[in-house]
């Protein structure tokens, strides 16, 4: 099933849009290839609200978030959906304006000293001209941007699990953990309009990267298959617009990863008895029809299908890069852990 990409959205910057009677939303302006159009903030509730995913520490940002406020009305949670920099960095400034408490799963998982894709460079693949853009775009981009990425600073005031509930003033949020994209991912459903916010685990305008070693192709599988059990009638991303057909669209998610793991395969299986493959030559004809800024990104999604296709003693990695050893294993989107 082919996913329905959903990218018809406004984010109407510095403007506060009523979404429905419980829910607002701020778009922040750090739109790049990894955020779309910008990390959307959603205040939940009236009166006493929660605030899903300040976004960037911006303090022209800030000021946007707490003008969000109704005369009388005041933050009193800040919910956070997982540890990545454009959801938390403004985290601390929020808090210290309001006093509001931290909702979220916890601190994020590790972060090696050295990645085995560090030194990964896709620039023989860019034109001059590319190269010339893409350069020109990263000067641009403000300094407090520039790092989007793991947030290892944020611990939750309360750390809450799957299954937990948080009460508010006339609202009611579900837990959901949903690890994958990281290990501590969570996803918020709001019971009294049947919503789930779905921070970056399921987005409308793209997949999700699933980044080793605290992204895991397998749980990521599983978290999908999760939200297939439940009944929300719409899915509310981070970035990007509304989700309104959510199993549909989790069903095309968990195909598409399918059909990259086949890409993989089947690349290998095209390979003769002496040879191997890099991460690096993959991504460009998996991904040729994807932003080459998105391709470093998307080689941490390949590393995790290889790593899913290594557990399972189908794939090995030699000195110079992969090779299929058993294509008769069960595949890793059929697999439950």
């Amino acid at each position: 099933m082919a996913i329905e990409f959903y990218k018809d959205f406004d984010p109407a910057y510095g403007e506060v849009i009523e979404v429905s009677p419980l829910v607002r939303r701020l778009v922040a302006k750090n739109p790049n290839p990894f955020t779309y159009t910008g990390t959307g903030v959603y205040m939940v509730g009236r009166g006493d609200v929660a605030v899903i995913d300040p976004g960037p520490s911006m303090d022209d940002h800030m000021d946007g978030i707490e003008a969000m406020l109704e005369p009388g009305e005041r933050i009193t949670h800040i919910l956070v959906t997982h540890t990545h920099t454009d959801h938390t960095a403004g985290v601390p400034k929020l808090k210290a304006r309001t006093g509001a408490p931290t909702f979220g799963f916890g601190p994020h998982g590790p972060v090696p000293d050295e990645h085995p894709l560090d030194g990964l460079s896709f620039d023989e693949y860019f034109t001059e001209e590319e190269s010339a853009e893409f350069t020109k775009a990263w000067e641009d981009t403000p300094d407090e941007l520039k790092r989007e990425g793991p947030d290892t600073d944020f611990v939750p005031d309360e750390a809450v699990v799957d299954g937990d509930v948080i009460i508010g003033d006339g609202w009611t949020v579900d837990v959901v953990h949903t690890p994958g994209h990281t290990s501590n991912h969570v996803c918020f459903g709001l019971r009294e309009e049947s919503t789930l916010f779905t921070g970056d685990h399921v987005m409308g305008w793209a997949t999700s990267v699933i980044s080793p070693p605290d992204g895991d192709l397998f749980d990521y599988m599983n978290s999908l298959r999760k939200l297939l059990d439940r009944t929300d009638e719409r899915f509310i991303p981070t970035h990007g617009p509304v989700i309104t057909s959510p199993h549909t669209h989790v069903q095309a998610f968990l195909d598409h990863r399918q059909g990259r793991e086949n890409q993989i395969v089947d690349t290998l299986s095209s390979l003769g008895s002496d040879e191997q493959i890099a991460i690096k030559d993959l991504v460009p004809s998996m991904y040729a029809d994807v932003d080459k800024r998105l391709w470093r990104a998307a080689a941490n999604s390949v590393y995790a299908h290889l790593l899913g296709l290594e557990r399972q003693g189908r794939v090995e990695q030699q000195e110079d890069g992969w090779v299929l050893v058993d294509p008769s294993a069960a595949s890793s989107s059929q697999r439950d852990v």
